[in-house]
């Protein structure tokens, strides 16, 4: 898993922020639900400011706009390029973010301290291929946690996706038809696994280019993850859709007690 990963997104770092249309406007909208997720949450009322641990973080899309909302935020990644890119990012937005490279199989040993709130955004937990891997990863995620603390992870849709197996997600046309960006995917006959193909198509100065990256994931339903969240100690599992928070993707919530 570590070593595609981290080539993926060591190769993306700098062009990420194509993927979105206004990334600067997915920062802001991301980090309101997110934040209305967690204030719901929250089972006392709290003056105190908490602790937040995005730990794959990417170029920073959820920590800096957490941070911008009062959250005491620390961030890791998997890949260098995209931490150093994360960090360039919080510097010119003026917010304070404590960032580490760290593997979510090894956040007990590669982050220091616990934490009131531990997430996951962007379809990152299926990198993990493995139940031995995602088990190691939730037992990790639950040793950061506080008493009583919330862990939050939003990934795609695959209960519905594995019916279809579809092979290209819809192309999006932006910057008046100078950008688009579509996915490729590659399934595995099982239909458990499959490689996304990322590409970014753009005019400069005249000129078509064409951005190239390639990446496995687990088609990752969500009572397997449940399974593995209640294995791991993990209470109150609760999935979060679109239709009713208004991200764009499925949000599972779990507590420590």
């Amino acid at each position: 898993m570590k070593d595609s990963v981290l080539k993926f997104y060591d190769e993306i770092a700098e062009e990420y922020h194509l993927i979105f249309a206004d990334w600067n406007q997915s920062i802001a909208q991301q980090a309101q639900i997110l934040d209305q997720v967690i204030q719901s949450k929250l089972t006392h009322s709290t003056t105190s400011t908490l602790s937040l641990l995005d730990c794959s973080c990417g170029i920073g899309t959820q920590a800096i706009g957490l941070a911008k909302y009062g959250y005491n935020v620390s961030a890791t990644d998997v890949s260098p390029d995209s931490v150093k890119r994360a960090e360039k990012e919080a510097a010119s937005r003026g917010v304070n973010i404590n960032f580490g490279v760290a593997d979510f199989r090894s956040l007990d040993t590669d982050v220091r301290g616990a934490f009131d709130i531990v997430l996951s955004a962007d379809n990152a937990i299926p990198h993990l291929l493995t139940d031995g891997d995602l088990h190691k990863a939730f037992q990790n995620i639950y040793t950061k946690l506080n008493r009583n603390g919330l862990f939050i992870a939003t990934i795609r849709d695959y209960d519905a996706l594995v019916k279809e197996r579809p092979s290209t997600t819809q192309p999006r046309v932006l910057d008046k038809g100078k950008r688009i960006v579509f996915q490729v995917w590659d399934w595995a006959e099982d239909g458990k696994t499959y490689t996304t193909n990322q590409f970014i198509v753009q005019e400069m100065n005249g000129e078509w280019k064409t951005k190239h990256n390639s990446t496995p994931y687990r088609a990752l339903l969500r009572e397997e993850m449940n399974n593995v969240l209640r294995a791991k100690g993990f209470m109150d599992v609760e999935w979060h859709f679109p239709a009713d928070t208004g991200y764009y993707q499925p949000m599972v919530t779990a507590r420590k007690l």
